[in-house]
C-alpha cells in the first residue's frame, strides 16, 4: 500500500503534463525552439531542488507533503513541454534520410536518465551511505544531482542554433491561437492519441512499474532488481538507434505494426513467466525479450508524431496530444499496475496493457507511413 501511495504521488505529476504541452508548445511554436527548451529545463531544476531541500513531515507537518507535490507538478509542467519542444528540435535538425536514426537519440537519454539513477542509488547502497542513512537524509542526494545537471544542460542549450524549418515558418506563417491552429488538425491529434496509447503504456511497464514487480512479484533482493533492471536498460538503449536507423529503410509503420502485433501475442507470456522466474538471468532475458518489442514504439514515437505536423503547429501538435495520452495511460500504469496487485488480481494488469497495445495497434495499421508522406516540408 506504501508503494501504491508513492505511485499516486508519482502519477501526480502527470496531469500536469497536459497543461505544460500546451504551453511550451505554444512558446516553441511561437518564439522559437531553444527558449522553451531553455525553460523547461530551468523548471525541471527548481523542482528537483524543491525536493531535495523540503523539510521532513517532524518538522512541518503536512506542509511536507504538499511542498512535495508543489514540486511534482512543476516537474511535470516542465516534462509537458520538454517532449514536443524536444522531439521537434530534433527531426527539423536532422537530415531528412536519417532522421529515425537522430530522433531515436530522445530516448537514448530518457533512458540513460533512468540508468545514472540507478546507478547513484547503488553507490549509495553499496559504498557510501547505510540504508538508515539513506531513509534518514540521503536519498535527497539524487535530487540535488540532478539539479546540477539540469543547470549543466540549461548552459548547453544556451548555445544550441534555432531550426531552419522555425525560421522558414516565421517569414510565411499569419500567426493564430495554438489551440484555434490544432483544430484544424483533429486527424493528426487523434493519431497522436491512437498510437501513443499501447506505446507508452508498455514503455511505463517496461521501466518505472519493473523496479516494483521483480521486487514484489518475482521476489529479487534490491541488489538484484537494481542490476537487473540497468542490464536491461542498458539494452534497451542499444536497441533504439538501431531500430531508428531501421525505420529510415522501411519506414515507421512497419516497426509500429510489429510492436503492435509482438505485444498482443506476447505481452502476457512474458509477465506471466517473468513473475514465475527463479533467478536475475532469467528475469533479465525476459525483460530483454520485452525490449525488443516495446523499442518498436520507442525507437521512432517521437519521429512519426513531428512528421504528422506542418513546422507553425508542430511542437504544440506533438506536445499537448501526447502529454494528454501519457498522463492518461503512462502516469497511472504504476497505480494501475499495483492496484490490481492489491486487490489480488495481478495478473489482471497484464490483460490491460495488451488490450492498450492492440487499440494502438489499430491505428497503426490504418495510419499512412509519415517517412512517406512527411509534413515537415509544410510551414503552412
Amino acid at each position: 500500500m506504501q508503494q501504491l501511495n508513492a505511485a499516486v504521488l508519482f502519477a501526480a505529476g502527470f496531469l500536469v503534463r497536459p497543461l505544460g504541452g500546451w504551453l511550451f508548445g505554444y512558446l516553441a511554436d511561437h518564439h522559437g525552439r531553444r527558449g522553451a527548451l531553455m525553460l523547461s529545463v530551468g523548471l525541471m531544476c527548481f523542482g528537483s531542488l524543491m525536493i531535495a531541500v523540503t523539510p521532513t513531515y517532524a518538522s512541518i507537518g503536512i506542509l511536507a507533503p504538499i511542498l512535495l507535490a508543489v514540486a511534482r507538478i512543476i516537474q511535470g509542467l516542465s516534462l509537458g513541454g520538454e517532449y514536443g519542444t524536444s522531439a521537434t528540435y530534433l527531426t527539423e535538425m536532422a537530415d531528412h534520410r536519417h532522421r529515425g536514426f537522430y530522433s531515436s537519440f530522445q530516448y537514448v537519454t530518457l533512458i540513460g536518465g533512468q540508468i545514472c539513477a540507478l546507478i547513484v542509488l547503488l553507490l549509495l547502497q553499496k559504498v557510501f551511505l547505510t540504508n538508515e542513512q539513506i531513509r534518514d537524509w540521503g536519498w535527497r542526494i539524487p535530487f540535488v544531482i540532478g539539479a546540477l545537471l539540469a543547470i549543466v544542460a540549461l548552459v548547453m542549450r544556451r548555445t544550441l542554433q534555432e531550426t531552419d524549418a522555425f525560421e522558414a515558418a516565421q517569414k510565411v506563417v499569419k500567426r493564430t491561437s495554438s489551440l484555434r491552429g490544432l483544430m484544424r488538425y483533429p486527424r493528426e491529434v487523434l493519431l497522436v492519441v491512437g498510437l501513443t496509447a499501447g506505446g507508452t503504456a508498455a514503455f511505463y511497464t517496461y521501466t518505472t512499474y519493473m523496479q516494483k514487480f521483480l521486487k514484489l512479484s518475482v521476489g529479487l533482493t534490491d541488489d538484484q532488481t537494481t542490476t537487473v533492471t540497468v542490464a536491461a536498460l542498458v539494452f534497451g538503449i542499444i536497441l533504439q538507434p538501431t531500430y531508428g536507423a531501421i525505420s529510415d529503410r522501411i519506414g515507421r509503420k512497419w516497426l509500429l505494426i510489429a510492436f503492435g502485433v509482438c505485444g498482443v501475442l506476447f505481452t502476457v507470456p512474458l509477465l506471466t513467466t517473468l513473475r514465475a522466474a527463479t533467478g536475475p538471468f532469467e528475469a533479465f532475458l525476459l525483460i530483454a525479450a520485452a525490449w525488443m518489442i516495446v523499442s518498436g514504439y520507442t525507437s521512432i514515437n517521437a519521429v512519426v508524431k513531428a512528421e504528422l505536423f506542418p513546422t507553425s503547429i508542430r511542437a504544440v501538435g506533438v506536445g499537448l496530444p501526447y502529454a494528454l495520452t501519457v498522463s492518461i495511460f503512462g502516469g497511472t500504469a504504476d497505480s494501475v499496475a499495483l492496484w490490481f496487485k492489491s486487490i489480488g488480481r495481478e495478473d489482471w494488469f497484464f490483460y490491460y496493457l495488451t488490450g492498450m497495445i492492440g487499440i494502438s495497434l489499430v491505428v497503426y495499421l490504418f495510419m499512412r507511413d509519415t517517412k512517406a508522406d512527411s509534413a515537415m516540408h509544410r510551414h503552412e
